[in-house]
């Protein structure tokens, strides 16, 4: 994402793009969809006493962070820099002294544009993070937790790697649209909390198989859709095709991380299955977001092909390690934005989005050092301050449901509901009577 960086000749006036504005708007919308599909992707890999709360962790994402990005977020991500760490503009907050038409520094987009395409990220991004606590975390704690870390981890990180001054953004980290400030930063985060919260009641003993593959797959198909917005998109705009390669290196890197997950998976288990074939594309996706501007489609083969294999052996090592990450958010977004990072290093061309050349074209080691300090930064920030977050909501209003709750059923103890009603379902066909006449009464028990 190149949030200061113009690319229009400088002696050129910018004016309004009617057609960048349009392209960005279908964007964010594309990006929002990614939430809801996210739901449904977690929702369907939990089991059924779990399904509502897993969707609505990721649904209370859309109203907590869209009501704080307004107030400040957007202003602390992408206001003006102090010392390279936060940023800050008062016009900013509220987004009360921000002109209709005014257009974002160097792009012919308005600034609501922009702001509203960053959104999207800032929702999706604690929204990864439940997949990791799925069945025992406090719906309330929850929704506090993310007010509190994207205010104190999402929007720094953000402004460390986007804003214009930011400390990564100055050095050169190269991350399109969100391998280190998305993936390795909600990845991280999974990771601090549930060492923080301990394990699910019955992990490694009970069988916790996903419910509903049908519903797994929908939601992978949903997020490959909107992925599309969310990388093409990070160009803010369409004049120099850097858009359009991002949009090709998406497709391909998917393809290629979905085909090696289930190569994997058939040597290594036996067996191609639906679960491996999603997560493999939710692999590439990942992998691809930081690197698909700077290298070619070739170059996006080997991205998803390495990060599909990476991410498949990364899912079975909380059971060597004993750490309990529910939906596998650290095999794959933690693991899957470090490959993605770290490969620009090896992979990048030179001749996308910006010059920056990789070990393998000529480029020697100082752009992987570069990515290699990006990663390594926002890895150890989220990982510490989201587990001090945590043992501090654990220690005052606690963060998991009582063990009795869970299991007998987050969704009800929670929400009052259940995601399936199967009292009116089945039952036969209704005994037929001869017209003017009524049925002969039974004492026959129906069931629920």
């Amino acid at each position: 994402m190149p949030p200061g960086i113009t690319t229009l000749a400088a002696d050129a006036p910018i004016e309004l793009s009617a057609a960048n504005t349009g392209f960005m708007l279908i964007c964010s919308a594309l990006v929002m969809l990614m939430t809801p599909a996210l739901a449904f992707f977690y929702g369907g890999m939990v089991r059924v006493k779990s399904t509502l709360n897993m969707l609505m962790m990721s649904f209370i994402s859309l109203g907590i962070v869209t009501i704080l990005w307004v107030l400040y977020g957007f202003s602390l991500a992408f206001g003006t820099d102090a010392g390279s760490i936060i940023g800050w503009s008062q016009d900013f907050v509220g987004f009360s002294g921000i002109g209709v038409t005014e257009l974002w520094d160097g792009y012919t987009i308005p600034v609501y544009v922009f702001a509203v395409f960053q959104l999207m990220f800032a929702v999706l991004t604690p929204a990864l993070i439940s997949g990791a606590l799925a069945d025992r975390v406090k719906f309330t704690s929850w929704a506090l937790f993310i007010t509190l870390w994207v205010t104190v981890v999402y929007f720094p990180v953000a402004h460390w790697v986007w804003g214009a001054g930011g400390w990564l953004f100055e050095l050169g980290v190269i991350d399109f649209a969100g391998g280190t400030a998305v993936h390795i930063n909600a990845g991280a985060a999974a990771l601090g909390v549930i060492l923080v919260i301990g394990k699910r009641v019955g992990f490694k003993k009970d069988p916790m198989r996903p419910h509903s593959l049908p519903l797994v797959m929908l939601g992978a198909g949903l997020l490959w859709f909107g992925w599309f917005g969310f990388n093409a998109g990070s160009w803010l705009g369409n004049d120099d095709g850097v858009g359009a390669v991002m949009f090709v290196n998406t497709q391909v890197a998917t393809a290629a991380a979905m085909l090696a997950w289930l190569g994997y998976e058939k040597i290594r288990h036996g067996s191609f299955t639906t679960l491996g074939a999603a997560s493999g594309a939710v692999a590439g996706l990942v992998a691809i977001t930081p690197a698909g501007g700077a290298v070619s489609p070739l170059g996006a083969i080997a991205v998803g092909a390495i990060a599909g294999v990476l991410c498949a052996m990364a899912v079975g090592l909380k059971y060597r390690f004993g750490y309990d990450d529910s939906l596998d958010v650290v095999g794959v977004h933690l693991v899957g934005g470090i490959a993605g990072s770290l490969l620009v290093g090896l992979f990048a061309t030179g001749g996308v989005q910006s010059d920056a050349k990789g070990l393998f074209y000529g480029g020697g080691l100082d752009q992987l050092g570069k990515q290699a300090v990006g990663v390594f930064a926002v890895l150890a920030y989220s990982l510490v301050v989201s587990a001090i977050l945590a043992f501090l909501l654990d220690r005052t209003i606690g963060m998991r449901v009582e063990e009795d709750d869970e299991v007998s059923g987050i969704d009800q103890v929670e929400h009052a509901e259940t995601a399936y009603d199967f009292s009116g379902a089945g039952g036969g066909a209704a005994p037929r009577t001869a017209p003017g006449t009524t049925a002969a009464p039974t004492n026959k028990k129906v069931d629920a």
